[in-house]
């Protein structure tokens, strides 16, 4: 009797008398888009490691709120995953606001070279104390300015209204290069610039293409001034609940799904460029330093502790 109790014991601990289904939120509507398919990999990795115990199925579209409401219901522990984009969690977690300061990144591969290593892994644990415990930065892009005319220099900005998201630092930022700043939901962007409420705006390649900006404003300014991630948590809640073998498991496929989803943004990002340019939007290349000494005064505003000043150097030590 007592080893049969022992053996069930440890079973359970393995998790392999009851498999566990992890829901997991995205807002994004493809079913293909990067995100949603590294998830749905990572589900699948997790399944064949755990060997059944553990599986994740992904609800995409925003069938289960939007960000920020997924992102409350996993910290309740109502939901196991979600997947948001890094802009909105520096309110909450004060280190997640670094990897969203303009040019704080010198280039994509310097951005995953960070995330990859000491840095990146403190910086998924900057939510913890909130209940999300990271698994994963995927690539978002490099924001770049489009405008109904091109953007070469900082004397070429001043002036535009440029929608922006809700957010302090890319408000700061547009201000910094003497454009206004003109937060809006991005759904009402493509009326924007061709009601002329706002002359330009900031994103990466697929959301200009894919939402068709470039049927509204055909110059797309190459500054790559921000390079905010997203981000995959796990509700601590749910987490904790995890062996210690399973946590591994699901560490390990959180891993090997953050190759995947840059292969397909990388495939993403030039398809897009492909259709622009189709499309007849230009690409018009930008001298990049002058934009990003004119970010001085967004560092003096925002990165305001010795913490964050710490990880700023961090970021900008690594090769």
């Amino acid at each position: 009797m007592k080893r049969t109790v022992t053996l069930i014991a440890g079973l359970l601990a393995a998790g392999s008398l009851f498999a566990l289904e992890l829901k997991s939120a995205d807002v994004h509507n493809a079913d293909d888009y990067p995100t949603v398919a590294a998830v749905r990999h990572l589900g699948q990795v997790l399944s064949r490691s755990s060997g059944g115990a553990l599986s994740v199925k992904v609800f995409n579209k925003g069938a289960l709120g939007t960000e920020k409401e997924t992102l409350d219901q996993a910290k309740l522990g109502a939901l196991a995953m979600t997947r948001v984009h890094g802009a909105a969690l520096a309110s909450m977690c004060p280190k997640s606001l670094v990897p969203t300061l303009p040019f704080v990144f010198r280039s994509v591969a310097h951005q995953r070279q960070v995330f990859d290593g000491p840095v990146g892994e403190e910086l998924l644990k900057a939510c913890e104390h909130q209940g999300l415990v990271g698994l994963a930065f995927y690539d978002a892009g490099a924001r770049s300015l489009y405008a109904k005319k091109p953007v070469r220099s900082l004397a070429d900005a001043k002036g535009l209204k440029v929608r922006v998201p809700q957010t302090d630092v890319w408000v700061a930022a547009m201000a910094a290069i003497g454009a206004n700043a003109t937060p809006m939901p991005i759904g009402e962007v493509y009326t924007g610039l061709k009601t002329g409420l706002i002359d330009a705006a900031e994103n990466n390649l697929p959301s200009f293409e894919g939402f068709r900006h470039t049927e509204a404003a055909k110059f797309y300014s190459r500054t790559e001034h921000a390079m905010t991630p997203d981000v995959l948590f796990i509700s601590k809640r749910v987490w904790d609940k995890l062996a210690p073998a399973q946590q591994a498991q699901l560490r390990e496929a959180a891993k090997d799904s953050v190759r995947v989803q840059r292969q397909l943004w990388d495939a993403a990002e030039a398809k897009s460029l492909e259709r622009a340019k189709a499309g007849g939007a230009q690409i018009v290349e930008v001298e990049r330093e002058p934009f990003r000494q004119a970010m001085a005064p967004v560092y003096t505003r925002f990165v305001n502790t010795p913490d964050l000043q710490r990880l700023v150097k961090a970021i900008q030590d690594t090769k």
